[in-house]
């Protein structure tokens, strides 16, 4: 029986974006997937050794919210940083791991962390802010892998 394969393209550099990819990639791996993030444009954020991501209710309607909060407040100067440190809050009273646990417990299974050599040099990014062992490669880096894989998915 050959292994199975886990494809995930992660694009978002925010909080609340930064968890999926790396809780289904090593739910995989756990479940004996052959797994690789390729992470392209804002997604690099989920790479570097800081991580110091943010979290927006603008453009979410669906985040839960203690209290409502009309739009137009949800733009106002420090609401962005109350809404990540209520989040941070959240996460840790629940006992959800950290970011950087679940990107070591990647690495620790062997997922494979693809970084897209074509973001990094547009944005002109200093690849000595990400931690060890992310692997570099283009589209054709990630289609070579998607095109083999039994699930492939888009966060």
């Amino acid at each position: 029986m050959t292994e199975k394969k886990l494809a995930i393209i992660a694009t978002k550099g925010t909080l609340d974006w930064a968890y999926p990819p790396f809780i289904l990639a090593s739910t995989a791996a756990a479940l004996g997937y052959e797994t690789e993030i390729f992470f392209t444009f804002y997604g690099l954020q989920l790479l570097k050794k800081d991580l110091n991501l943010q979290v927006s209710s603008l453009g979410n309607p669906g985040m839960p919210m203690p209290m409502p909060v009309p739009v137009l407040l949800q733009a106002l100067p420090g609401m962005q940083s109350m809404m990540t440190m209520m989040m941070k809050q959240k996460m840790k009273s629940k006992g959800v791991a950290s970011l950087e646990e679940l990107r070591d417990l990647c690495q620790e299974a062997e997922v494979r962390l693809v970084a897209c050599q074509m973001t990094v040099d547009l944005f002109e990014m200093d690849t000595k802010e990400f931690v060890e062992g992310v692997e570099y490669g283009g589209a054709a880096t990630f289609f070579e892998f998607a095109g083999e894989s039994d699930i492939c998915l888009y966060i």
